[in-house]
């Protein structure tokens, strides 16, 4: 199974893709890996690869795998068809990356994913749910950031906007449906929305 890019890497420039929200999510990528404490990891679709260059200055070895030689990968070729042997890595992670398949082909990169890690995987996925983000500071106590979800009368119906082929809780891909589906391959240990930027959705898997 082949596929071609979606985007030019041009799309990667600093000032139009890497917004606060964004930084603050590759915040919790580097969080959610670290405390797993990998000795070698995977990215597959790395994008402008900079969690990569952070996570190096924290200590963690990070190869990338992506079908765009533009993008400089360490590693040329399919998430549906990895070119690594089984349990090649400790840690094997895609952010962001799996909508942009058709569903069906998603979960055949995931079980990849799985395939080629020795422990657990980590990813994001875009969550279309609306939410209202709240930050309260209470005395003695400190700040807290929370999410409300906002009322719905109906839940929207995704369609292929050149990018993503399906988003969480959009029609015909609800939260259990999603968690239901991944779990066919790896067991979940955790799932979350970042209130700082609560449409990038995280899981954790361990094999």
């Amino acid at each position: 199974m082949t596929y071609e890019k979606q985007v030019d890497k041009s799309i990667y420039e600093f000032s139009r893709y890497m917004t606060k929200e964004r930084w603050c999510s590759v915040w919790h990528q580097l969080d959610e890996i670290q405390r797993l404490k990998p000795s070698k990891v995977l990215e597959v679709g790395p994008g402008p690869g900079f969690l990569k260059l952070v996570a190096a200055t924290i200590g963690l070895k990070v190869e990338t795998l992506d079908l765009d030689p533009e993008l400089k990968p360490d590693h040329v070729g399919s998430a549906t068809g990895m070119p690594f042997s089984d349990a090649a890595y400790d840690v094997v992670c895609a952010f962001q990356m799996l909508e942009h398949l058709p569903y069906d082909a998603s979960l055949l990169a995931f079980g990849e994913m799985v395939r080629v890690s020795r422990a657990h995987v980590v990813i994001s996925l875009p969550d279309a749910k609306p939410v209202w983000q709240y930050r309260i500071q209470i005395p003695k106590i400190g700040i807290h950031d929370f999410l409300v979800p906002k009322p719905q009368l109906s839940t929207p119906v995704h369609e292929f906007d050149g990018e993503h082929y399906w988003e969480i809780n959009k029609k015909d891909y609800s939260l259990d449906r999603i968690i239901s589906d991944f779990s066919k391959d790896a067991q979940l240990v955790s799932t979350y929305r970042p209130t700082e930027n609560p449409s990038h959705r995280f899981f954790v898997f361990k094999r």
